[in-house]
């Protein structure tokens, strides 16, 4: 797995994640907050599936 997800990206993923992590806390405490793990996860670890298949890449160092 090569990282394809830039700075910003992964910043912005991990906060939406969080976001969508407290909805099964605070807000309307459903389940569906767990989505929250998707961009949390592909946040942390640098890397999203959907972008190789879509031949986008947000990291700006070229990786080998």
């Amino acid at each position: 797995m090569k990282a394809n997800e830039g700075k910003v990206d992964r910043i912005l993923r991990v906060v939406a994640g969080l976001v969508l992590l407290s909805l099964t806390v605070i807000g309307p405490q459903t389940l569906w907050g767990l989505v929250g793990l998707v961009p949390l996860l592909t946040g942390l670890v640098g890397y999203c599936p959907l972008y190789t298949v879509l031949g986008i890449n947000t990291c700006p160092v070229e990786n080998k």
